[in-house]
């Protein structure tokens, strides 16, 4: 008997072990998938823009980074199918070892059922029952007789019982081990497609490449002079930036500190609902809107190689991003327009204040909103231009602190 509840102890202890490691191995499935339809949404998104911009292309470069962008996607994605047909390979071989363990626990179910069955058969009759009972000593042994046959009877409808249950538990474990092996197919299918793809565009990219090389001094100017406008440009938002913050401390009756003057970085003075603002601002950290209804991200932050051109960096002040034709720009937080400013090369150019931070939307046109409105977030603040250099429709988003800039990407959820 202590053999019998120590064999169903181990099983029971067995089972919830399986069970939470397949909980967790379901969540990172989930995880997965979820990873594998977001980079398949990319993929599609980076097709969509290609095609409807490809007419206004208008270099080899700009060819080139979509296609490294699209790349870098792609193996992301076969790398993350990959993963998902490892764990589906996990799950497969534990329901495998899980059917075999349930098999024999099931036989040996029922090679005790079957005993106790036969034990019942002989001693079936009532009058055998009476019998047993009749034969007692004393009234209470014939009580914890009765209590016995009652136990007994107990005892072998939960046998059979057992036995439904593991019965039923083994065609599912079975049915789940089909479905499985199906996905798993599924997986290597689409990843081999994938893998097609990839090739594919890598040789598209070799042949690009190739141009690039035959007149790479071409490119590298071209590269060179489309950082120098940049370069340009942020000095004309950080000199917008410099007159806001001096118009705030001339609002509040403040004056420049000989800190500032001195050449450090000079900051807002704030009336107490712009410290409201900021506070709200700052607790939105990395849950902000996108500044566009639909787009991919075409240039990041900071400092970056050329995909193409190793000795070549560029320094980005915000982010990039690509958009279809007619989309318009929106206010990713709620703010008052500081600043609206036609910048030669980057089209209009708004500043929208929140307390002590602001969020720029720079390449702009037929604008909806003018300086000192209130904005919403969302709140459409004009049409986005065709990127004079790519021919692309681009939107720049640029956050800053005071006159700091800052990564857009810590501050716009799943940029």
């Amino acid at each position: 008997m202590q053999s019998s509840r120590f064999y169903k102890l181990l099983i029971f202890m067995m089972l919830l072990l399986g069970a939470s490691t397949l909980f967790a191995q379901n969540d990172r499935q989930a995880e997965l998938e979820r990873q594998r339809r977001q980079l398949m949404s990319q993929i599609e998104e980076l097709s969509k823009l290609r095609q409807s911009n490809k007419k206004d292309e208008r270099n080899v470069l700009s060819q080139v980074e979509d296609l490294d962008s699209k790349i870098k996607t792609r193996q992301n994605l076969i790398k993350v199918t990959n993963s998902q047909a490892n764990l589906l390979t996990q799950k497969i071989n534990q329901n495998i070892n899980k059917i075999s363990d349930l098999r024999d626990e099931l036989e040996k179910l029922k090679t005790d059922y079957a005993a106790m069955v036969e034990k019942s058969y002989k001693s079936k009759s009532s009058q055998s029952r009476i019998m047993f009972l009749l034969s007692s000593e004393s009234f209470l042994q014939a009580y914890k007789r009765v209590q016995y046959m009652k136990q007994y009877s107990n005892y072998r409808k939960k046998q059979g019982d057992q036995i439904k249950e593991r019965t039923e538990l083994l065609k599912q474990t079975n049915n789940d081990l089909i479905k499985q092996k199906e996905e798993k197919q599924q997986l290597i299918a689409q990843n081999r497609e994938e893998q097609e793809k990839l090739e594919a565009e890598k040789k598209q990219q070799d042949a690009l490449i190739a141009k690039i090389r035959e007149k790479e001094s071409t490119y590298v100017a071209q590269i060179r002079e489309k950082q120098k406008a940049a370069d340009r440009i942020d000095k004309e938002i950080d000199r917008l930036i410099r007159e806001a913050i001096a118009a705030s401390k001339k609002e509040t009756g403040a004056v420049a500190t000989k800190v500032e003057k001195a050449g450090e970085m000079p900051t807002f003075n704030l009336t107490p609902a712009a410290k409201a603002l900021a506070s709200d601002f700052a607790s939105n950290k990395g849950r902000m809107d996108w500044p566009v209804e639909r787009g991919r991200i075409y240039k990041r932050f900071g400092t970056s190689q050329h995909p193409t051109l190793p000795n070549i960096t560029t320094y980005n002040s915000g982010v990039e991003i690509e958009t279809a034709p007619g989309s318009v720009a929106r206010a990713a937080f709620k703010g008052t327009v500081q600043q609206i400013q036609l910048i030669r090369g980057g089209g209009y150019t708004i500043l929208i204040r929140h307390g002590n931070y602001l969020t720029v939307y720079q390449n702009l046109k037929n604008l909806k909103v003018k300086v000192n409105d209130e904005v919403s977030t969302k709140q459409a603040l004009g049409e986005i231009a065709v990127n004079s250099f790519t021919g692309k429709t681009i939107l720049k988003f640029l956050v800053y602190k005071d006159s700091q800039r800052l990564n857009p990407e810590e501050w716009v959820y799943n940029m």
